[in-house]
This record gives C-alpha cells, structure tokens and sequence, in this order.
C-alpha cells in the first residue's frame, strides 16, 4: 500500500499556535481535528508503552493521520440517539490512519440512523513504541471499556455497543472482538477492569488473516516485521479465535480487492459457521480496496443499506 504524503503541519495549527511538545500536550486538546465535534482522551498522562512519537499528529489535506502520540476517541452524537454506540477504526496498513475517507464518514452515517459513534484514533506500531505491536490492541481494548464506563453519560445501552471496521481497522477490530480480556496491558485505573466485549462487528474489506499465502499486506509487515515464523502469523489472525458465542459479523469486500485478498473474509466466514457465529458476508463483483462507504458506480455502494437490514436484526438498532 502506498503511503500517503503528508503535510508537516499540525491539526488546526492556525488556531492553536503551533506545534507543540508532549508536556503542553497534556494540557491542550490532543487530537484537535477539526470536525470531531467532541474528543475524550483514552489515557491520563502518558500513552503506555511509550515513548512514542512527539507533538501533534500529522494529517494530510485528505485525513490521513500518522505521529499519534495521544490517542483519543472522537465522539459523533446524533440528534436523536437510539441507545446503541458504534466504535469505528479506521484503516491505512497500520502505517496511518484513513480518517478522512472512512472512519468520519461512517461516524456520520451512523448518526442519522440514531446511533452514537465513536472514531477511535489509536496508536500505529511503528511510531516508537515498546511493545509495537501492541499498542493498537491497547487502545482498542481500553477504548471500549471506555464507552461501556460512560455508558450513562452518553445514553447508551452497555449491551449494545458495536465495532466498524475499514481494512487495518478490521483487523484491529475484528481481533479485538474475538480475544476478549485480552491482557494487552497492565490495568491503571478502575476502566481497566470494565467488560470489553462487542455486542456485533462490521468488518469492510478487512485483514483477517497473516498466515501464508495472504501475509503479503502492511498490516502484517507493521505487526510482525518482514519475515515473521508461522506461529506469529497465526496468533495474530483473527480465525484463530473464533469459537462459540463471539458476537456476530457482517463481512463487505469487494471481489477484485487487490490488497485484502476477498479469501479474508471467506476465511473468516467458514471459522464462524464451523463454531455456530453468526455471519453474513457481502462480495461484490468490483469496487476495489478502500471503497469507505461505498465507491460510486461499483455494487459497494449497497453495503450501508445492507449493514442497516443486519444492525437491525441484531437489535443494534
């Protein structure tokens, strides 16, 4: 996957005076970007398993973030809230994340349908980090303890908070739903100790697998490194957990994908069935990889509709 290229600017530098170090950090709304209408920060203090990049995330014109020395959520509440919380993690190969494309305007999509959501901008490996590839399972993992704690402040029913995901998002959500109370780190606070389960999981055009013969994508070179053992591959794959009583999936990807192979979510699909998950998966003749919420003039555009049918069912919404 390409890397975008980027603007060395800080979000909203303009208005917030420039760049600034990790100690004013503290004090200063971390991610200040411009259409998060509210942001809540995951971590008091210091990101775990620092030190990690310094100063603001970098953003591109289009919304592609990388240098996230402070991950936060982004908090969409719509007009008229139903109850039901969707977390939403974008992707970008774990080397950046597509904000811009996928993660806000699905945040806004969910909106109308009553539904408050939840932009999860996490920490990406290789940005310094101790434990590399466990920084974005951190984030995740505390983000929805995060959600279900304030579940009350937001209006939400804690049963019934959902994860969307976009490629590496998918990964990282996918994963997430399926190692419940995974000890990605030492607990800090009372948060720590919440139930992190979601109650049903979105997956587009999602890494699911590192094994071979599809570990050729960035989301495993980010995690592994260039050549990990087959042991590795297979810990950090999403089918390896699947087992009786996870949430249910809804799978969308497209058939001439180039960069999630669509046998991912076929993968995927077969582990569910095998171990009675629910699961429906939608493959669509065209549309690529990276479609967000549907390409125009491919059959990507059907999903949104189709995942509403499936929240519905589900009683997400």
């Amino acid at each position: 996957m390409t890397r975008p290229v980027l603007k060395r600017r800080p979000v909203l530098s303009g208005l917030m005076g420039g760049l600034l170090g990790r100690q004013a950090l503290a004090a200063e709304p971390l991610f200040s970007w411009p259409d998060f209408p509210e942001t809540v920060s995951l971590w008091s203090g210091s990101s775990p398993a620092g030190p990690g990049p310094e100063g603001r995330p970098i953003v591109s014109a289009r919304g592609s973030a990388t240098d996230i020395a402070r991950p936060v959520l982004g908090v969409f509440r719509p007009a008229r809230p139903n109850g039901a919380a969707v977390l939403i993690a974008a992707g970008g190969g774990y080397r950046h994340l597509n904000l811009g494309s996928e993660a806000m305007p699905a945040a806004r999509w969910l909106n109308t349908l009553g539904v408050t959501a939840f932009v999860l901008v996490y920490r990406l490996p290789r940005e310094g980090w101790t434990n590399t590839a466990m920084a974005p399972f951190q984030d995740v993992q505390r983000a929805v303890r995060l959600v279900r704690a304030r579940a009350s402040t937001y209006g939400i029913d804690p049963g019934r908070i959902g994860g969307l995901g976009f490629s590496a998002g998918g990964h990282l959500i996918g994963l997430h739903a399926v190692r419940q109370d995974w000890p990605a780190g030492q607990p800090v606070d009372p948060i720590d100790r919440v139930p992190d389960r979601l109650n049903a999981v979105m997956l587009l055009y999602p890494v699911v697998t590192l094994e071979s013969p599809f570990g050729h994508t960035q989301t495993r070179r980010q995690l592994l490194g260039e050549w990990p053992d087959a042991a590795a591959c297979a810990a950090w794959s999403i089918q390896t957990y699947i087992r009786a009583g996870d949430a249910p999936f809804f799978l969308a990807q497209a058939e001439d994908d180039p960069i999630a192979n669509p046998e991912n979510t076929a993968i995927l699909t077969d582990a569910c069935r095998a171990r009675g998950v629910p699961v429906e998966r939608h493959l669509y003749p065209d549309g690529g990889h990276g479609f967000g919420m549907g390409r125009p003039g491919t059959p990507t555009m059907a999903w949104p509709g189709q995942a509403y049918r499936w929240m519905r069912l589900r009683r997400l919404i």
